[in-house]
């Protein structure tokens, strides 16, 4: 079997795009600062939140349009490890917390000055090389291990999606409304 090192440069070109518009909404949004990731773990600033919920209430309102109107396209959910997920996400949280940035808002806050974050980028870097030396090792020993579960949220409780869809966007409203009384 053949691997090619690169994507099609389309494929690159359209990544390129997407990432650059990621980054330009993150800065727009003040998610790229410091003081906006800290407030949020203190429950102070809920513009972390706010932005993380726009995205999910519009991405999976996107997805399950696409469904609906094209039958031909199906939703696939992979078998996720819920053990190596949460060490995963354990490890990712104590980088946040370190740090001060997810690595999203992270190279955001490097394209927008923060000369503190070169350290959360050699960690990033460090890390993916730890993690792609240890992926054989992990695949066996933690990956295997794990719990695999294809249960969605809906499936879970029971409910359509579009009523999570929709609970989604009434607690982006909530947020809304509770951020702009605070502001007054």
């Amino acid at each position: 079997m053949e691997t090619l090192l690169f994507a099609p440069f389309k494929t690159i070109l359209s990544g390129l795009f997407v990432g650059i518009a990621f980054g330009f909404l993150l800065r727009k949004s003040y998610v790229t600062r410091f003081d906006t990731i800290v407030n949020q773990m203190l429950l102070k600033d809920f513009t972390v939140m706010k932005v993380m919920l726009t995205a999910i209430a519009f991405g999976s309102m996107s997805i399950y349009t696409i469904i609906s109107f094209l039958p031909s396209h199906q939703l696939i959910i992979s078998p996720t490890p819920l053990f190596a997920s949460a060490l995963g996400g354990g490890i990712f949280g104590i980088g946040m917390a370190i740090m001060g940035y997810c690595p999203g808002t992270g190279i955001g806050a490097l394209a927008d000055g923060a000369r503190d974050m070169w350290f959360g980028v050699l960690g990033m870097i460090a890390g993916a090389a730890l993690y792609a030396e240890l992926f054989p090792w992990i695949t066996t020993h933690i990956k295997s291990a794990s719990d695999n579960t294809t249960i969605t949220v809906p499936s879970l409780l029971g409910s359509s999606s579009w009523l999570i869809i929709g609970f989604a966007f009434l607690m982006l409203i909530l947020l809304a409304v509770l951020d702009r009384r605070g502001n007054k």
